[in-house]
């Protein structure tokens, strides 16, 4: 059953620290809450602010408005055999531990994606993206409610439209989608390492260790808080800019001029 509160407090839940209030707040732990909240007249005669981990929002005032907090936790392996595992994910859990506990599994395909703030149920509507590696590459359903509706709906990989930080979830479907889970395919063995983006290679070498996906994470979390500070002792927001996208012409001329400059494929061109 949902809780609605009132004037309730958000600086501990945005990486600023910023001192704002919301008129009203809801936590939704479990994708059955927003349905229920969905129902309620609040939701509807309201502006609403559906909150993750507070990384990517800058409080300037008060929200006069419904919060809604995504709390939802868990995850499940939903199918899994010898080369791969299925994992089901909850809108709620906070991405980095995630990629802390895959890569304890040894399971493969977010390593580079270690230390983005954020929650999982944040992921796909920006599509994130480091280090030679996007969400996309690894997401098979992303699973929420339907706010036009509120009934429950899934979408399938194709579906979310995914582009370079971008998705369905930022344009058709903005503000008209709450993401309660998302279901990955990791690799079990036979892992797709990148290590040619940014520093990791030479991060690895200096440490004189193999890649692998345990050195690869750890590569990529030095490499990060070496660069960032940590938001919980210096309010940040992360790192939040796109790199250029050129078509490959373009990228020939600058690799005959810059033969070491970094770059990973996309669907149509480059990002360098």
């Amino acid at each position: 059953m949902i809780s609605l509160r009132e004037h309730v407090s958000l600086q501990s839940l945005n990486t600023f620290g910023i001192e704002a209030r919301a008129r009203f707040f809801v936590e939704v732990t479990r994708p059955e809450d927003m349905i229920d909240l969905w129902q309620h007249p609040v939701y509807h005669q309201h502006q609403r602010l559906i909150l993750g981990g507070g990384s990517n929002v800058l409080l300037t005032r008060d929200f006069d408005g419904l919060v809604i907090k995504n709390a939802i936790k868990g995850q499940q392996v939903r199918y899994e055999d010898a080369e791969r595992v299925d994992l089901t994910i909850a809108g709620g859990e906070e991405w980095h531990a995630l990629v802390v506990r895959c890569v304890a599994q040894r399971w493969g395909g977010i390593e580079n994606l270690a230390l983005i703030p954020g929650t999982v149920g944040a992921a796909p509507i920006q599509n994130i993206g480091a280090y030679g590696v996007e969400l996309q590459e690894v997401v098979h359903t992303v699973h929420g409610i339907d706010l036009s509706r509120g009934i429950a709906r899934s979408f399938d990989a194709s579906e979310c439209r995914f582009g370079y930080r971008d998705s369905i979830f930022k344009h058709a479907w903005k503000e008209k989608f709450f993401i309660s889970s998302v279901t990955l395919t990791l690799t079990k063995k036979n892992h797709v390492l990148r290590t040619h983006y940014g520093a990791i290679d030479e991060t690895l070498k200096k440490k004189n260790q193999p890649p692998t996906i345990h050195s690869i994470c750890d590569a990529v979390i030095e490499i990060r808080s070496h660069k960032l500070p940590d938001p919980a002792k210096l309010g940040n927001a992360g790192s939040f800019f796109k790199n250029p996208s050129i078509d490959l012409l373009h990228f020939e001329k600058l690799q005959r001029l810059y033969p070491s400059i970094p770059n990973y494929p996309t669907e149509n061109q480059l990002i360098i």
